[in-house]
């Protein structure tokens, strides 16, 4: 077997065996097969696609290529949540304490921010001491004692992913559904889990800004977990506006902590407990979804999904004392408002736009080395389909560093639409798929 000749297979669009498959990533991660050539057969795979063997496949060989845990001496199954990612979107930290306290194991490998997006990793290290990078002996031994844990993807798990990644970042083949799934896929199932809910956000703030390209990404992720042997659904949910009212590190765990004491924003605790009713549900926890969603409020009620919170946090070197007193959270010195430039109705917002802004003050990546600023956050004051008058707050940044501030708030002020009549408030959660 030749990698020349599987680069003219797919750019002639055949469709690749499992052996072939294999060969392609087990090559090019050992070194064998050049990056000219891996780059070349990821721009054939970006022009043909892949079908659904082929990401299967792909997923596979992927998963393959390091290690994948086993917590077969754990009882209780094993389920974790995957989101594409948007602004304000902390779900991770409110539904692996519920999951957790209501019986099964969440063993999560979470990512960082980029871009426009926040990242689950990031956000816990915004606690002073939370340590994301346990030993697989650590990781083992937290979520043995609590439940849960999380932490950032190691070395060892799906090396092939990582290199493959760095390539496609380079050569402009990162759109690829397929590719997208592979990737995404082969770190979560790695993971030991024997299900998982995805979180497929659309809309202005979201990678899928289109409905139909974020449903498409979600079938694929579904049917690919599935002939793997996974349950799988997918919520395919709004990003057209941030989640919740904060954005920024500190501020998301703050918000993390309301919900988790039965409070917080409507949007963000409807979300938490779904996603965690459907991890319930497919972790054969309850027979329902609605008995699920029962249970989620009941840790919630009960106090006890943040005491698991606590102890997570403990048991990760984490200040727990934050759980009382978030003040003792990185926080900024300065606050700004971006005030409405006229009256109406909030009609649309470029959700985007505002992790942008975010990023530009130091509270987000643009690049994979940039510093974060944990205490630097956004609150939103106004949603889609609320009144407001010229003048009234929409927007209050906290920041340390002005340098950028003018040029973050003009971005945040241009990214409301407005208009003169009531609009309608778009669905939280659009459609379930695989459900």
């Amino acid at each position: 077997m030749r990698a020349v000749d599987l680069i003219r297979k797919k750019r002639d669009s055949g469709e690749h065996t499992r052996e072939e498959i294999n060969f392609l990533v087990n090559g090019y991660t050992k070194g064998d097969i050049p990056d000219y050539q891996m780059a070349a057969w990821l721009m054939a795979t970006w022009i043909r696609k892949l079908s659904p063997a082929e990401t299967t496949d792909l997923t596979e060989a992927m998963l393959r290529s390091g290690e994948v845990f086993d917590h077969s001496d754990l009882p209780m199954k094993k389920v974790d949540k995957h989101s594409t990612g948007g602004v304000g979107d902390n779900t991770s930290l409110i539904l692996a304490p519920i999951v957790a306290e209501g019986g099964l194991a969440v063993p999560m490998i979470s990512g960082r921010g980029l871009g426009h997006t926040g990242g689950t990793l990031d956000k816990l290290e915004a606690i002073p001491g939370f340590n994301t990078a346990l030993s697989q002996a650590e990781f083992r031994r937290v979520l043995k004692e609590c439940g849960l844990s999380l932490i950032g993807q190691t070395a060892e798990i799906a090396p092939a992913d990582k290199k493959i990644y760095a390539l496609r970042d380079a050569t402009s083949t990162v759109e690829n559904i397929g590719l997208i799934c592979a990737s995404i896929m082969s770190k979560k199932l790695a993971e030991g889990i024997d299900a998982l809910v995805l979180d497929v956000k659309t809309g202005s703030g979201a990678f899928m800004e289109k409905e139909e390209d974020a449903v498409r990404l979600a079938e694929v992720m579904v049917g690919t977990a599935r002939g793997m042997g996974k349950k799988c659904v997918a919520l395919l949910t709004d990003m057209s506006q941030p989640l919740g009212r904060m954005a920024g590190h500190s501020n998301e765990v703050i918000e993390a902590i309301d919900v988790l004491k039965g409070g917080g924003p409507a949007d963000l605790r409807e979300l938490s407990i779904e996603l965690s009713a459907w991890m319930f549900y497919l972790g054969d926890r309850c027979g329902s979804v609605d008995e699920g969603r029962r249970l989620a409020a009941e840790t919630i009620s009960s106090g006890k999904a943040l005491e698991r919170f606590r102890t997570c946090i403990r048991l990760q070197g984490g200040e727990p004392r934050i759980i009382d007193d978030t003040s003792l959270l990185p926080n900024a010195k300065f606050r700004a408002d971006v005030v409405s430039p006229k009256g109406g109705y909030v009609a649309a917002t470029r959700c985007r736009d505002f992790g942008v802004a975010l990023a530009m003050l130091e509270g987000g990546r643009g690049k994979k080395e940039d510093r974060i600023d944990h205490g630097v956050g956004l609150e939103f004051h106004k949603r889609i389909g609320d009144r407001v008058q010229a003048g009234e707050k929409l927007v209050t940044i906290d920041y340390n560093s002005d340098a950028r501030l003018a040029e973050a708030k003009n971005i945040i002020s241009e990214g409301f639409a407005f208009s003169d009549t009531a609009v309608t408030v778009p669905p939280l959660i659009r459609r379930i798929i695989g459900g």
